[in-house]
């Protein structure tokens, strides 16, 4: 069959969804019982979701989130302390649009990475960047990057970044190089965009983690005065699992 022309130019257009419900329509001989209006609406639907479902697919590539989760799979019946309530209003996603942090703490294995990227997919289909990273291992980039050169960009592409996720918040103190590094990330951010982190310590002994008053004070205050906070309890998840019976 000969290629029709609308078609052709939805596609020089860059119309591809409009495109491609056209071609199905077509070829299935649903446009023929549509009114014009009806017709140009089901084009301009599908249109609007091809667009959605490649945007979102283009910000959870950049994302790079740990795990796959959505809000729809949250487990809200383990024992693990998880505020229901709470945790449903951080999903809607007020605090990223007035530019506020979040802490995620808890003992290890209950699931504070898997929640922390069900916030950020969440982010994600709302339109806003999210990047997702483990502290340490960005840690680790920042001073490869400073050895090379390529700081500067690094740290304004971190600036950037609607929503940045830093997991595994206080595995092992930090040296000079790390408190340099994380006061100039919180303090290009503050006020400005908003940053979540994970934690298996209580933000009583984020302090010493530092270890460095004068660097734990500013960095702190750039993060803790105005971050929700929701922490959890329990036991690993993963062990409980693997003890359960089938």
């Amino acid at each position: 069959m000969l290629k029709h022309p609308t078609l052709d130019q939805l596609n020089q257009l860059g119309l591809t969804g409009m495109a491609h419900a056209f071609s199905e329509m077509e070829s299935n001989g649903d446009a023929a019982g549509l009114s014009h209006a009806e017709w140009l609406a089901m084009l301009l639907d599908h249109e609007a979701t091809w667009r959605n479902d490649r945007r979102l697919a283009l910000r959870l590539r950049h994302a790079k989130l740990r795990h796959h989760a959505v809000p729809e799979d949250v487990d809200y019946r383990s024992p693990r302390g998880l505020d229901r309530r709470m945790f449903e209003m951080l999903l809607k996603g007020d605090w990223i649009g007035n530019h506020e942090n979040l802490a995620i703490i808890g003992p290890t294995g209950v699931g504070k990475s898997w929640l922390a990227c069900a916030v950020g997919h969440k982010a994600c289909r709302d339109n806003r960047s999210v990047l997702y990273t483990r502290l340490p291992r960005l840690i680790d980039e920042l001073s490869l990057a400073k050895g090379d050169g390529r700081i500067a960009a690094r740290m304004k592409s971190l600036a950037r970044v609607d929503l940045l996720i830093l997991d595994d918040w206080g595995l092992e103190p930090l040296d000079g190089n790390a408190r340099h590094h994380l006061l100039e990330i919180l303090e290009d951010r503050y006020g400005c965009r908003s940053t979540m982190v994970t934690s298996q310590l209580p933000v009583a002994r984020w302090h010493e983690l530092i270890n460095d008053p004068t660097y734990a004070d500013a960095i702190l205050d750039r993060l803790v005065h105005n971050a929700h906070r929701l922490e959890m309890s329990g036991e690993s998840m993963r062990r409980l699992s693997a003890t359960t019976p089938a």
